[in-house]
Parts: structure tokens; C-alpha cells; sequence
């Protein structure tokens, strides 16, 4: 699935295009508005990650320039202003929806779902995952044992994707910590978020092995 960034921050803009193609999108990136308007509107996308702050034209003037050729494309508008007035305004030129700076990749990846989905471009069926007695609504960021919800932090709620998306096989702390998209996240930060997950989902009778020397594999265990 291809996806346009448009983001001038080359540090923000680097993690992003690590982040989104772990996920298995195919990113493409532009550093100003005007490269940005030329690629959209001669290029078809799934959606858009577009920053308000470009330069040579801004977000808002990207956006009214797209949306006029483009009127359904899914189009998500990071902005460091975080004002009702920003807000609106961005909407009103025609964002889908917007994030304000900074923030977690996670949320970032939540709301590109639910534009894709309500693009039907993304299947329904991603944004539920099973282990056992425990489910993910990844979309709504919730999870559940049966039908008893558990209190996990964002962060916590992250960490359990990542196993639950690749439950058939053990993976690596660094591994977690990129798919979080966190450049603060080091292996010692990852080792206290498995740890508080487990404690919260082993009594639904789900394990997180540490396999010495490689990293974590998602099991059933008696409850």
C-alpha cells in the first residue's frame, strides 16, 4: 500500500519512513509543499501524512490545491499548533483528521487505520487480533480478556501489538522498540514494558516467554 509523507523535519520524517515501512507500507517523501503538490496530484495514494509547517508552500495550501482534484483522498495533517483555531482550520481546507506534534507512533498508526478503513482501503479484519481468551480492537486501542477489559497503558497496549502481530515467532527487543517508532526506547524501557504487560495478561491464561539471547514469544498458559 503506498502511502505520500510530506514532512521537512529530516529527523521525524526518517523515523516515520522506518516506522510506516516495518509496517509494510511503501512510503514516498517530500520535503517542501511545492514537490508535494506536484507528486499528489500527479500520483495515486492511499493517503497522506502532510506537515502544516512546510516550506515553499504550507500544509493548509497543499491540502486546499489536493483536496480540490482529490476530493476522497484520506489525508492525515501533522501540526506542532495545537489551537482550536489551527484545528479547525485544517479541517476546514480539508484534512481528514490531524495529530498534533509531537507524538506517539502508535497514535499515528491508529488514525492512518481508521482513514484507510473508512477508505475501505484497509481490511476490517487487521484491526482485531486473537491470542487465546485475549483480544486487541487495535483500532479503538483496547484490549480485552473475554469480555473483561484490561487497563494497559499506551505504551503497553503497543508492546502487545507487536506480539500479537507476529505471535508465531519470538521477537527481538529492538524489534519492539523500532515498531514503536521511539528513538528513546531502548532495550531497558522495552524490558519494563513487557514486564508490566505480563503481570496484567498471564492470569487470561497468556504467557510472554524471554527466550535467552533473542527476545519474547507470545504462549498459552494455564490461567
Amino acid at each position: 500500500m503506498k502511502l505520500f509523507l510530506a514532512e521537512d523535519d529530516a529527523v521525524l520524517a526518517d523515523a516515520l519512513l522506518t516506522s510506516l515501512g516495518r509496517l509494510g507500507f511503501e512510503v514516498e517523501h517530500a520535503r517542501d509543499g511545492n514537490s508535494a503538490v506536484q507528486r499528489l496530484l500527479s500520483t495515486d495514494f492511499a493517503a497522506v501524512v502532510l506537515d502544516i509547517g512546510l516550506p515553499g508552500q504550507d500544509g493548509l495550501s497543499v491540502l486546499r490545491q489536493v483536496r480540490a482534484q482529490k476530493p476522497t483522498l484520506p489525508i492525515l495533517l501533522l501540526t506542532a499548533l495545537d489551537g482550536v483555531d489551527d484545528r479547525v482550520a485544517g479541517l476546514d481546507a480539508g484534512a481528514d483528521d490531524y495529530l498534533a506534534k509531537p507524538f506517539e507512533f502508535v497514535e499515528l498508526e491508529a488514525r492512518l487505520r481508521a482513514l484507510l478503513r473508512r477508505a475501505r482501503v484497509l481490511d476490517d479484519s487487521r484491526d482485531e487480533a486473537h491470542f487465546g481468551a485475549l483480544r486487541l480492537d487495535r483500532n479503538g486501542q483496547r484490549a480485552w480478556v473475554g469480555e473483561t477489559p484490561l487497563d494497559l497503558s499506551a505504551r503497553e497496549l503497543a508492546v502487545l501489538d507487536v506480539l500479537l502481530t507476529h505471535s508465531e515467532k519470538v521477537v527481538t527487543k529492538e524489534q519492539i522498540a523500532a515498531e514503536l517508532g521511539g528513538e528513546d526506547l531502548g532495550v531497558n524501557a522495552i524490558e519494563v514494558y513487557v514486564h508490566r504487560l505480563r503481570k496484567k495478561i498471564e492470569p487470561a491464561g497468556v504467557g510472554v516467554r524471554a527466550v535467552r539471547g533473542l527476545g519474547y514469544l507470545l504462549e498459552a498458559r494455564e490461567a
